[in-house]
């Protein structure tokens, strides 16, 4: 069915706004993606508020310069392409996508080009961009980092709290005094051995 005149410029019209609104945007050439598939893909990405629009090569090109004036040239890549858009995390909506291309193995989905800090980068800085942990994947890890020390602090309260009620102290500072306390004692050295001098044979004959 061919695309009216009017149904063209719908699409430039939203293609435009999202690249205006977009933090980062991928593009990636889609060919045998099923209904079911694109719609898991497009769930994903809705969790991240990001998008993923299929249209012609033609209308993204137009859309990325109206909206960014950046040229951008699509034309040798297979079948139609797809722009996600990430709109918070700049690599959150990448980072979906690249989970299903590396799942397909990029037969079905594959990268191209992306626009990310506002330069356009090349198909293999894409890749590498779109394999980098999201923001809140960074976050969840910093925090995993700093609750660690303080579990094993907390798990020492826990400990020292149970053996005061079991002692029946009520300060951490007695049960520091009690282990003291309860340390074996020193050994206690052997008395020495006296050692008695030999008297010199002079020494013996004035004594006679």
């Amino acid at each position: 069915m061919a695309v009216t005149k009017q149904q063209k410029a719908d699409i430039l019209a939203d293609l435009t706004a999202k690249f205006k609104d977009a933090q980062s945007i991928g593009f990636a050439a889609t060919n045998t993606l099923t209904v079911a598939e694109f719609g898991n893909l497009r769930n994903a990405l809705r969790e991240v508020n990001a998008s993923y629009t299929v249209a012609k090569k033609t209308l993204i090109k137009k859309a990325l310069k109206d909206a960014l004036n950046i040229e951008v040239d699509l034309s040798d890549l297979p079948g139609q392409i797809g722009a996600v858009c990430s709109n918070e995390d700049d690599v959150a909506g990448l980072g979906k996508v690249n989970d299903l291309v590396k799942s397909t193995k990029g037969e079905k989905v594959e990268w191209a080009v992306s626009i990310f800090e506002g330069e356009l980068k090349d198909n293999e800085s894409t890749k590498a961009i779109a394999g980098l942990p999201s923001r809140e994947t960074l976050l969840g890890r910093l925090v995993g980092s700093m609750q660690s020390p303080l579990s094993g602090l907390a798990r020492w309260f826990d400990a020292a709290a149970k053996d005061l009620e079991q002692g029946g102290k009520t300060k951490v500072s007695e049960l520091e005094g009690e282990a003291k306390t309860e340390e074996a004692p020193k050994a206690e050295e052997a008395p020495k051995e006296e050692v008695k001098e030999e008297a010199t044979p002079a020494e013996e004959k004035a004594a006679e």
